[in-house]
């Protein structure tokens, strides 16, 4: 059975404190799934939980590398005389809040020193890659896709500068994995999403665990959205909306991991644009009325003969090459 989590004030000093005694909890024997669910719905409540429990947490991963480096009769002493690790990390939270007060301009100046480079990853037209992390984590970049990476011990994270991207985390409570879109962050709860970044906005979607959307920059509730499996948020001209899609939806869309394009009563106008983005050859649909034709079927996303025969032969229309153009017209 779940510890009853206690309801504490949101001032620093509160947070710290619960910070430190979560982290001493979850080094005990008897830690349980009940208490890693607890653990993650208090970090999900706000960012200003996550920053203190990293922070802690960094903190007293660096002083048992510290322990680890000292000779062996000088470990031995720290051993016979233990200092209770609650009341360490209680110190600990004290002396991070006390250290936070000095500003953030120094605090950007220590990290923009410790923060390792950048790592950047991009696919071309048509191109597919799949990236995967020392920490089990993978990430299936689609056509057209840039990402640049800061995957370290202390913190995991991404950056999606453009495109579209299949995200499989291997989730780790204290040091989640954050994707920043543009003005926008999504955090990983032990998680298997799709996050599409476009001209007009950006469209998450969550098959399996939990994600967390929210901004930066922005507290209104409005813009924030803890999304779960099945539901997908879409973001444009700075308005959030939340619908659910099924499994077979999600599945398929994500059939251009495979190379593939899966239509379901979809107009010629989208698969004309979901081809485009895979094919120096555009195609363009001749006519208004044309456009709105629908059209079923799955089909090779290089493969453009294989759909142009089809709308030939099924839907009777005609296709015509003009250069780096195929033009479809009744």
């Amino acid at each position: 059975m779940s510890r009853a989590e206690p309801k504490i004030p949101l001032g620093a000093d509160a947070i710290n404190a619960r910070a430190a005694a979560w982290l001493e909890r979850s080094d005990r024997e008897d830690w349980s799934e009940s208490d890693e669910a607890a653990l993650e719905a208090w970090l999900t409540e706000s960012m200003a939980h996550r920053t203190a429990y990293w922070r802690l947490e960094a903190a007293w991963r660096r002083t048992e590398r510290l322990a680890a480096l000292r000779s062996a009769p000088a470990v031995r002493a720290v051993v016979d005389a233990p200092r209770p690790k609650r009341h360490f990390l209680m110190g600990l939270a004290a002396a991070l809040a006390f250290v936070a007060i000095l500003g953030a301009s120094a605090t950007w100046i220590f990290l923009r020193q410790a923060n390792p480079p950048e790592r950047t990853y991009a696919t071309g037209l048509g191109g597919l890659e799949t990236v995967a992390f020392a920490d089990g984590t993978k990430i299936d970049l689609n056509t057209n896709t840039a990402i640049r990476t800061r995957m370290t011990t202390q913190e995991r994270l991404i950056w999606l500068d453009g495109g579209e991207a299949y995200f499989q985390v291997r989730h780790d409570p204290a040091h989640p994995l954050v994707v920043m879109i543009g003005d926008r962050r999504v955090t990983d709860l032990g998680t298997q999403f799709l996050v599409q970044r476009g001209p007009h906005g950006l469209e998450v979607a969550v098959l399996q665990g939990r994600v967390w959307l929210d901004s930066p920059d922005r507290q209104a509730s409005s813009q924030t959205s803890l999304l779960t499996p099945g539901q997908v948020a879409t973001v444009a001209a700075d308005r959030m909306s939340v619908t659910t899609k099924t499994a077979p939806q999600l599945t398929d869309e994500l059939a251009w991991r495979h190379g593939m394009l899966v239509f379901h009563r979809t107009t010629l106008a989208e698969a004309a644009a979901q081809f485009n983005r895979y094919n120096q050859q555009q195609l363009v649909v001749g006519d208004a009325k044309t456009a709105k034709l629908a059209i079923d079927g799955t089909f090779p996303a290089r493969d453009l003969a294989a759909f142009t025969n089809i709308v030939q032969d099924i839907l009777h229309l005609h296709v015509t090459k003009r250069g780096n153009t195929t033009v479809i017209t009744r």
